[in-house]
Formats: C-alpha cells, sequence, structure tokens
C-alpha cells in the first residue's frame, strides 16, 4: 500500500479520499514549516501532499528515496525545486483550474469596490460619520472594460461583465477571433483597448513580455477616469506610475489583488485615495481551496495505484512502459513547439502536426501535448503539457494530427507547421540512434542541428560574406560557437542558419548582427534541456 504523508493543512474530505482509494496517510498539517522534522520522516513516504508552507527542496528531496509524486493544491509550484525533482524521478503535479471561478470573481469584486468606493465608505461609517455626499460613484452598467488576457480566467470575467451589461474588449495576442466571438469581446490591439476603456482588469501570467505592460507610458495613453484592477500578478504594473496617475487625477481608482514585492507590507499605493488593496486572495474561498485539494488527493492516488498522470509540471501524460521509448520523442516535440513559439509573435489559428514512420505508432496525445506546451511556453511559462490543450482549445486554435508511414530516409520524424493570420511557418525533426533530438528542416530547408540550451537562427539571402559576417560579429563579442549549421534552398535564394552557442546570447549581439545588414532576420533562441 502506498503511503502519502499530508504536511500543510488540508481538508478531512480530502484526506479521506487516500484512505478510501486505498492509500495509508498521515496528515501532519504542522510538519511542512517545520524543515528539521520534515526532514526526519519524509523517507518512508512515496507521496507528498502539500499547498504553500512547505518548503521542497533539493536537501529534503536527497532525505526522500522512496517519493514518487509531489502533489500541490493549488497553481504556484515556487515553493518545490521541480528541477531536482525531476532529476530524482520525482513527479511534481498542480491544480491549474480548482480556482479560476474564485480569481474572477475577485476581479469583478474589487471592480465594484473600486467603482463605489465601498472600502473607504465603509470604514467612513464605522467611524461614526454620515458622508453620503462624498462618495459618489459610477455604474459598471454599459461601461467598456479592458482585458488584458482572455485565457481562462479572463473568459470567465468576460462572461460575468456581459452579464453586467458593459462592452468588453480584449487584448491578448493569441486569442483568434472565433474564440473572442465565441465568448462575446471584441479582440482589439493594446493601444486601442487602454484609449477606450473604462475599466482595466489583467488575467495573464508575468512574463519578459508581460512585466509592466501598465508601464508609465501605457498609463498616459488610457483614457482620463480609468479604472485599474489587478489580480493577477504582481509585476504587471509599474506600481510608482500608477501612484503617480492616481495623484494626477488620470486614473481614477484601482484595486489591487497582487503585488511587485509581496507579502506586501508598505507601498506608495496604500492609503491613497480609492484604491482597494487585498493580500493576494484571488483564491481564498472555502470553494476554491475545497476543490483543489480533492483534485490532488485524487490524482495522488491515482498516479500511485494506477500509473495514470495528470496535470503533471514535469513529466507527459503517459504510461511507465510508453515513456521509456517515447521520451526522446517527447522531447523533440517540445523543441520542434518551442521553437515555433518563440518565432511567432501574432496570433496562431492552428497548429498541424505530422508524424511520419516510427512515431506515428506512438501516442500521439501525448506529443500533441508536448508540441502545444513548447508552442504557448514561449508566452505562458505556467503551461504544462495537461493544461496547455486545454487552453489552446479555449483560445480557438485548432490541432490536426497527420500519421503516415516512412517515407524518407528517416525511420521517423516530426513536422509541425503553425498557421497565424499573416503567415504559415514549419519545421521538422528527428531522433538518432543516441537518442539525442535534431532539428532537421526548418521553413523547408535541410538542415542537420543539434538542440542546445542557447541557440541563435538567422535568415538571409544566399549571398557571398554572410557567414563571414556572422562568425566576425560573435567572435569580436566573445560569443563561443559550439555548433554551426547551414542550409538554403537554391543559390543566391533563401539561406538559414542555426547556431548553438555556449551561453545566452545578448540583444547587443542581434543588434550588432542586424547592423550589418545581411540578416533578414536574427532570432536568440532558448530550450529546457
Amino acid at each position: 500500500m502506498p503511503k502519502v504523508l499530508v504536511s500543510d493543512k488540508l481538508s478531512e474530505t480530502a484526506v479521506q479520499i487516500f484512505r478510501d482509494r486505498g492509500v495509508e496517510v498521515d496528515y501532519l498539517p504542522d510538519v511542512g514549516k517545520d524543515k528539521e522534522k520534515l526532514a526526519e520522516i519524509i523517507g518512508q513516504y512515496d507521496g507528498l501532499a502539500i499547498r504553500s508552507a512547505t518548503k521542497v527542496t533539493d536537501k529534503l528531496l536527497e532525505n526522500a528515496p522512496k517519493l514518487k509524486v509531489i502533489g500541490r493544491a493549488g497553481i504556484g509550484v515556487d515553493n518545490v525545486d521541480i528541477p531536482s525533482a525531476s532529476k530524482k524521478g520525482v513527479i511534481v503535479m498542480n491544480t491549474p483550474f480548482g480556482n479560476s471561478v474564485t480569481t474572477a470573481e475577485h476581479a469583478i469584486a474589487l471592480m465594484f469596490a473600486v467603482a463605489r468606493q465601498l472600502p473607504e465608505a465603509s470604514a467612513s461609517t464605522h467611524a461614526g460619520k454620515w458622508e453620503k455626499n462624498r462618495f459618489m460613484g459610477v455604474e459598471v452598467f454599459n461601461k467598456t472594460l479592458g482585458l488584458i488576457g482572455a485565457g481562462n480566467i479572463g473568459s470567465i470575467v468576460a462572461d460575468r461583465a456581459l452579464g453586467l451589461k458593459m462592452k468588453v474588449l480584449a487584448y491578448d495576442p493569441f486569442l483568434s477571433e472565433e474564440r473572442a466571438d465565441q465568448i462575446g469581446v471584441k479582440k482589439v490591439e493594446l493601444d486601442e483597448l487602454l484609449a477606450k476603456a473604462d475599466f482595466i482588469t489583467l488575467h495573464v501570467p508575468l512574463t519578459d513580455k508581460t512585466r509592466n505592460i501598465l508601464s508609465r507610458e501605457n498609463l498616459a495613453k488610457t483614457r482620463k477616469g480609468v479604472r485599474i484592477v489587478n489580480a493577477a500578478r504582481g509585476g504587471l504594473i509599474d506600481e510608482d506610475a500608477l501612484a503617480d496617475a492616481l495623484e494626477s487625477g488620470h486614473v481614477a481608482g484601482a484595486a489591487l489583488d497582487v503585488f511587485a514585492t509581496e507579502p506586501a507590507t508598505e507601498s506608495r499605493l496604500f492609503n491613497m485615495a480609492n484604491v482597494v488593496v487585498t493580500p493576494h486572495l484571488g483564491a481564498s474561498t472555502d470553494e476554491a481551496q475545497e476543490n483543489v485539494a480533492l483534485q490532488v488527493a485524487e490524482q495522488m492516488s491515482d498516479y500511485l495505484l494506477t500509473g495514470a498522470v495528470s496535470n503533471a509540471l514535469n513529466m507527459p501524460s503517459v504510461t511507465a512502459e510508453e515513456a521509456k521509448v517515447m521520451g526522446p520523442w517527447i522531447k523533440l516535440a517540445g523543441h520542434l513547439g518551442s521553437f515555433i513559439g518563440q518565432m511567432t509573435e501574432t496570433p496562431i489559428k492552428s497548429i498541424n502536426i505530422l508524424y511520419d514512420g516510427v512515431v506515428a505508432e506512438m501516442n500521439v496525445n501525448a506529443l500533441n501535448a508536448a508540441v502545444i506546451s513548447g508552442v504557448m511556453k514561449a508566452t505562458n511559462p505556467d503551461v504544462n503539457m495537461v493544461s496547455a490543450p486545454v487552453i489552446a482549445k479555449d483560445r480557438g486554435i485548432q490541432v490536426a494530427t497527420t500519421r503516415q508511414e516512412a517515407g524518407g530516409v528517416y525511420d521517423g520524424y516530426i513536422k509541425v507547421t503553425v498557421v497565424t493570420e499573416e503567415s504559415e511557418r514549419s519545421i521538422a525533426g528527428t531522433v538518432f540512434s543516441d537518442g539525442k533530438p535534431r532539428f532537421i528542416q526548418i521553413r523547408g530547408i535541410n538542415v542537420d542541428a543539434e538542440i542546445g540550451a542557447h541557440m541563435l537562427y538567422t535568415r538571409n539571402k544566399d549571398v557571398p560574406g554572410v557567414i563571414g559576417a556572422l562568425g566576425t560579429t560573435l567572435g569580436d563579442m566573445g560569443v563561443n560557437i559550439a555548433n554551426f549549421q547551414l542550409g538554403r534552398t537554391a543559390s543566391g535564394e533563401d539561406a538559414i542558419a542555426i547556431l548553438y552557442l555556449d551561453e545566452a546570447l545578448p540583444e547587443s549581439v542581434l543588434a550588432a548582427l542586424q547592423k550589418t545588414g545581411k540578416f533578414l532576420q536574427a532570432k536568440a533562441l532558448r530550450f529546457e534541456l
């Protein structure tokens, strides 16, 4: 009988699920806060169920030789050393959709609070004042709500706003027109949303592209009197710039559940007029906490008893037998998706995946998930192989799969083609006998490129001097090349280069390459090996 430790507070119903399913469970909800005690006892358990208090470090994992699965009741896994868990063969699961409704409802509640100045009015009345004329609010009826991010939570907010008879605009580079029509919003560019929205709510992860998406410059583009709500992630708004905009009166109000630094014990935004602040309560409802607890108990029990894998952040949804054969192909599928995801900056309409030869006989559902996850990680680093297909479906992205018998020089290969509103892009790869994935075709041009953590892709016309400019520029700027592959369609026509580098490529190198005038495109790429 497998044995699970619950080291943070979980509902009794969730604990009972383990027992009912035939899993022995020790419920010690305070041991997660005691590092020494946890390290002392963790060695006897096959599974560890946690919330946020327990910190799963490399040192703790060294004391857990039997551990097979870690289940996080919630989305965030910042408290788990996933690379260390992966190296030790420990699956890390989360529950990505258990608190979507709760977070969306909190955003709506914050919108109402800032529209009617409810916290300030409540405090004033509690103080024995009756300042009826001081708190003049605005209706949300017939107002325009601008969603920055229209994924799972954003689409729920849109649904609630439409029920309030609001007009809804949405900015999301990966939202298709079809999906926008389906959820009843108008898809717009960010500048249009900023200029037209009476209320703005944010529903995107924190990435390099979304950090300070409401910057000082973008806040200046908003219409005067806008009210802003952030129940997504701290760091999406320049908080000092927001404070200045509130003081000037350009922004009429703001409601924040998240901050760039948490716990947030001090901020310019604190005690400002018509600023509502809450301590990261987006997922804090009885229902959400119960949902994620029940889900993690079911998922962990399924894995420990049957080998089924759900919502894993570091393992595909395949059986142990399949994983032995498919592991290298799953890595390849993820790399192919990652390449296209990093190269694509316009909304994706469809992803078409061709499996040829031996790989066509494998579990292509897991391979599809790896491709889709690779594509979407470029904009959503929290996505995993289970949630990626769901998110792609929500965004109206069509996924098509084709299998065919081996028809070329390789025993098997995968080709991924992504269609956007503006272009079509494809890449193919295979797995060599050494088990290492390779890129074998990009934009229809044959190559044989080893995949590294840091790579450079360039596109140019096949004319003399390009290779020299590439080598000289990288050499002059101290960039070492581990592997260099070239390809072209024909003499004087389209040509590409794909380079495997020893280190990440600085932006200054890309600028220097463009300055040579030799390259139509130069793009730094990163891959998780």
